[in-house]
């Protein structure tokens, strides 16, 4: 069983640590499926994070810690959302670096991206910003030496372990590898971000102009 922490946070609130962020995918989906269940009792959100889950408005907190204590979640419990497929043109300034450190040619490293199931771990940065993982360990790349003042919305990125899309225009020092005309941030939408924790991603690959 994988090792956690359980903290107690305030009066109604539990803050669960694990080792890194599978454990963290795989035990918001477990949480999920129990809240579904009614196994929680009351609990208003589930916040997950690069290495924690934030259960607040918990009502009972002893019995829910005592469950998270003796919790067993896998990986068969992470991928419960539903799918979400981004066309995504693959023409980042970054894209032949990236490449390149996969030591692979530019038409390989998109069907290496394209390839995995990816889910959305933890949301954060900026409003409507995911981070994604799936891709394999062995395709992590570095966060750029510095960072660019200026990332266009829509743009498709990496770094270390993980693949993120901007939602807005930001300074960033992901590399970015292709872009998308999904509206990831939306204020007349309900809710406003496309992307939350638990959602399967799917990129596909289209040409300049929208066609595959």
């Amino acid at each position: 069983m994988t090792a956690r922490t359980v903290r107690r946070v305030g009066e109604r609130a539990l803050l669960v640590e694990v080792p890194g962020t599978a454990d963290v995918t795989a035990l918001y989906g477990w949480l999920r499926e129990q809240q579904e269940a009614g196994a929680l009792g009351e609990v208003e959100e589930l916040v997950p994070a690069a290495r924690t889950v934030l259960l607040d408005g918990v009502a009972d907190v002893d019995a829910v810690a005592r469950l998270l204590r003796t919790a067993r979640p896998t990986a068969a419990d992470t991928a419960h959302g539903e799918l979400l497929e981004v066309p995504t043109v693959y023409d980042g300034a970054d894209l032949a670096g990236v490449a390149a450190l996969w030591g692979v040619s530019e038409e390989a490293a998109v069907r290496i991206h394209t390839e995995p199931e990816y889910v959305v771990a933890f949301c954060g940065f900026a409003p409507g910003f995911g981070y994604l993982t799936g891709l394999p360990a062995r395709y992590e790349v570095p966060r750029l030496a510095t960072p660019r003042s200026t990332v266009p919305a829509g743009s498709v990125a990496l770094a270390g372990p993980y693949t993120g899309i901007y939602p807005h225009p930001s300074p960033g020092g992901w590399r970015l590898i292709g872009r998308t005309a999904l509206l990831l941030w939306d204020t007349d939408r309900e809710p406003p971000a496309l992307l939350a924790p638990g959602v399967r991603i799917r990129f596909t690959a289209r040409r300049a102009g929208g066609r595959p």
